[in-house]
């Protein structure tokens, strides 16, 4: 066997792009004076990605692992199983104010791969600024509709296709990576009137937000303070999509994940989050963002409290991101990094972002349980990385 002898730590390697940064190197991403940790403990802004699951929803999951039958048994621990799952979908539907049909699933992207592959009606379409899943859901025949520069769904667009005949329309109530909130209520009166049919995904929304007067509504547990690997359809009409036999009504095979359910149920129950006080710490970010010469993106249209998109021209998101992490904070570029290759975010082409601001974009998300020590905190650095980009820059 092979042994390797180092005078210090092991080179790190970074792959993010094209090529790998391996020791000195690394300085590449993350400039020549690297950032000292300010302290011990790290500061989590990345809620949008997934959330810490809250103790409501662990003490609920345990309560159902207890009972821990197939819920589809028709014995007796099956039946005490399947009553629990039964309690978890009333919760939901009451907490969320939904009074027809609830279908758990395994995430949101499951519920819109169900509808965009099976809904009752022939055609397709969704909104440029979609999460990719939704796109592969409805197939390469989908109409992409148009957005504004502030990512807004273009009414027109959406009009031409909407007279070509019954069709299902995907629109995000919040987008994923700018937090723009979609006017939801009046597309959907829109899609109504046409005889067509809305998919509207609330992944970020759900438990923080109405649900929107939809057809279908896809949502999941891990971003609310859940557990992952749980989520629901809601169905206004079981009748305009095709069943497939199995669980779920005939709408979902496989086994029921009833202690999952429960803890879904009991992170909506909770209602954790306060969006007028996140509401407040979104606008101190963005205050300080801008202070320190930063952008908002999409300031000015209706945005959800829990995601800020900022950006620092003529920084790359890469490095950005590198050296939060090193400095403690976790955030997001809002975009993939798979196979050590960042790609750009279609989002923000869609909106027409110039490409040196879509290049330096960080999506800061906050949690119930975010404070404005955490903000202060992002602020102090990201001001400092903006101070030793402008003097390298000199």
């Amino acid at each position: 066997m092979l042994l390797l002898a180092y005078d210090k730590e092991p080179p790190t390697r970074v792959r993010c792009g094209v090529g790998s940064y391996i020791g000195a190197a690394l300085d590449v991403a993350i400039g020549r004076n690297p950032p000292v940790l300010s302290a011990p403990e790290r500061t989590y802004l990345d809620h949008a990605a997934t959330t810490q699951v809250l103790p409501e929803a662990r003490e609920a999951v345990a309560r159902a692992f207890a009972k821990w039958a197939n819920p589809s048994s028709p014995h007796a621990e099956g039946r005490a199983s399947r009553a629990l799952l039964e309690e978890a979908r009333s919760t939901i539907a009451e907490v969320l104010g939904w009074r027809h049909d609830v279908i758990f699933t395994s995430g949101a992207s499951e519920s819109i791969e169900i509808v965009g592959k099976r809904a009752r009606v022939e055609g397709r379409a969704h909104g440029a600024t979609e999460h990719p899943i939704v796109p592969h859901a409805m197939g390469k025949s989908s109409t992409v509709i148009p957005v504004s520069n502030d990512g807004i769904i273009d009414d027109a667009a959406l009009d031409d296709v909407l007279a070509r005949g019954p069709t299902l329309v995907a629109i995000q109530q919040v987008n994923n990576e700018t937090g723009v909130i979609q006017p939801i209520e009046r597309i959907a009166e829109k899609v109504r009137a046409a005889g067509s049919l809305l998919l509207t995904d609330s992944a970020q929304s759900a438990g923080k937000l109405p649900i929107p007067d939809a057809d279908f509504v896809a949502a999941c547990a891990h971003k609310l303070g859940g557990p992952p690997g749980i989520g629901v359809l809601l169905v206004r009409d079981l009748s305009t999509i095709e069943a497939v036999g199995g669980q779920e009504k005939g709408y979902r095979r496989g086994t029921q994940d009833a202690p999952a359910a429960l803890g879904f149920a009991a992170a909506l129950a909770a209602r954790p989050y306060d969006m007028d006080r996140l509401s407040r710490l979104r606008q101190r970010l963005e205050d300080g963002v801008k202070q320190a010469g930063g952008v908002v993106i999409g300031e000015g249209v209706p945005r959800i409290a829990t995601i800020g998109s900022v950006a620092m021209p003529g920084a790359s998101n890469a490095s950005l991101l590198v050296q939060l992490d090193l400095a403690g904070i976790a955030v997001s570029a809002g975009s993939a990094c798979s196979s050590g290759k960042m790609k750009a975010s279609e989002v923000l082409a869609a909106m027409n972002v110039a490409d040196e601001i879509a290049g330096s974009f960080l999506r800061v998300s906050f949690g119930p349980y975010t404070s404005e020590a955490d903000v202060d905190r992002f602020l102090d650095e990201w001001r400092r990385i903006r101070s030793r980009h402008r003097a390298e820059a000199a």
